[in-house]
Order: C-alpha cells, then sequence, then structure tokens
C-alpha cells in the first residue's frame, strides 16, 4: 500500500489460525509480564490499536472501555470470542491504524503491542494517535525492532521473506527511534530488552504522553 492509501484489505487466515499455537510459550514465559506492565493503572477510554486475537484482553481491568481496533476478520472473529471471555467492556472495530474512526482526543491511553512493525504506514498511523489520544494521555507500546550488529544484518536479509510469512510485518523497523523522536509526545518510560530471550527479537517498551501544546497535521 502506497502511502495516502489506507484502504488496502488486511486478510491472512493462515496467520490468524497459527498466531495463538506459535505465541503461546513466548506469552507465557516473557510476553504476559509485559502485557500486565502496559495494563497497570489504565482507566476510562483505552484504544486497542492492532487488537489482533485479543491477547491484551486479559490484562485490561473490567472497569474499562476498550475499543479493539483489527482490520484482519480472522484475528477479529478470534478477538470476539476471547472478549467474550471477561467483564470488560471490550468493542472490536475494524480498521486500520492509519484511518481511526473516532473523532479527536476521544482517548485516554492507546494501547501497541506487536502492531507499530505491521502497519503499512507508519508515520500516518502515528498522526492518528496523536490525534486520537486527547493532550495528557498516552501511547504505550510494545514492540520487537532490528537488533544491532551481525543480528542486525541478519534481520535486514530475512525482512522480506518475513514480511511475507508474518503476515505483513517488519521484521528490521527501527520503531523505537521513531517513537521517542516524536516531538508530539513527551517520552515517560522507555526500556530495550535484548538478552535472554530477546536477544535475537530485541523488544522496546514504553510509555509516551501527548502534549498539550502538540501540533497536528494539517
Amino acid at each position: 500500500m502506497s502511502a495516502g492509501d489506507h484502504t488496502h484489505e488486511v486478510d491472512h487466515p493462515l496467520f490468524a489460525q497459527l498466531y495463538d499455537p506459535v505465541m503461546r510459550l513466548p506469552e507465557r514465559l516473557l510476553l504476559g509480564d509485559h502485557r500486565a506492565h502496559l495494563a497497570e493503572g489504565l482507566s476510562g477510554m483505552v484504544l486497542d490499536l492492532g487488537s489482533g486475537t485479543g491477547a491484551m484482553f486479559p490484562h485490561y481491568p473490567a472497569e474499562l472501555t476498550v475499543h479493539a481496533v483489527e482490520p484482519d476478520p480472522h484475528m477479529r472473529e478470534q478477538a470476539a470470542d476471547r472478549a467474550a471471555e471477561f467483564e470488560t467492556d471490550i468493542e472490536l472495530v475494524e480498521a486500520g491504524g492509519e484511518r481511526l474512526p473516532y473523532p479527536d482526543d476521544s482517548f485516554d491511553t492507546a494501547v501497541a503491542v506487536f502492531v507499530l512493525c505491521t502497519v503499512q504506514d507508519l508515520a500516518a498511523s502515528l498522526d492518528e494517535l496523536a490525534r486520537v489520544v486527547r493532550p495528557g494521555g498516552e501511547l504505550r507500546f510494545l514492540e520487537h525492532v532490528r537488533a544491532r550488529g551481525a543480528a542486525g544484518r541478519l534481520h535486514d536479509a530475512l525482512a522480506p521473506g518475513w514480511f511475507h510469512a508474518a503476515g505483513g510485518c517488519t521484521l528490521n523497523r527501527q520503531t523505537g527511534d521513531v517513537l521517542t523522536r516524536d516531538d508530539r509526545f513527551e517520552l515517560l518510560e522507555y526500556e530495550r530488552f535484548e538478552s535472554g530471550l530477546s536477544r535475537l527479537l530485541p523488544l522496546v517498551r514504553g510509555r509516551l504522553e501527548r502534549r498539550r501544546e502538540s501540533w497536528l497535521p494539517v
């Protein structure tokens, strides 16, 4: 999809079917703690961007209102089944990150987990997040990023094949650098994890606060 064209249909039935079985072990050994950290202290209206099969749902407090945005119909179907298991008010919404169907300043917090690697237009998606998160609200994220050194060069070599096998995921995207340089947000927390299970696929986790004087694209 070219920049400015946000109507591309996302449809990866095999990837959606395999996602939870493949991720079951990493979720239990590593990612569950990260997800719980991102959900700490959440209140009000929350945007779960690229909610996938709903892996964040078990971590959301029951009193939240969550809009779970996911463009892939196969992922949404699984997410709907998972949402029914919890008391949290979760609404599944068909949309991509590049064009969110909400007015300005709609959300207290946006949560993005392993989605900014997959959006076709990262700049447009960040424009939308800056628009729909209210001033003083937060963007919380957990993303995998390009490794350093030889592992990073391996990521570069594997990226084209990974893109097709992993539902459009960009293996070597340097998402952390993009997020921390965005002047519309103030950096509250940022950590990079690249040891143990994260040695070959580094993770970045953090919180950004939408600046009250933030500019928006015209």
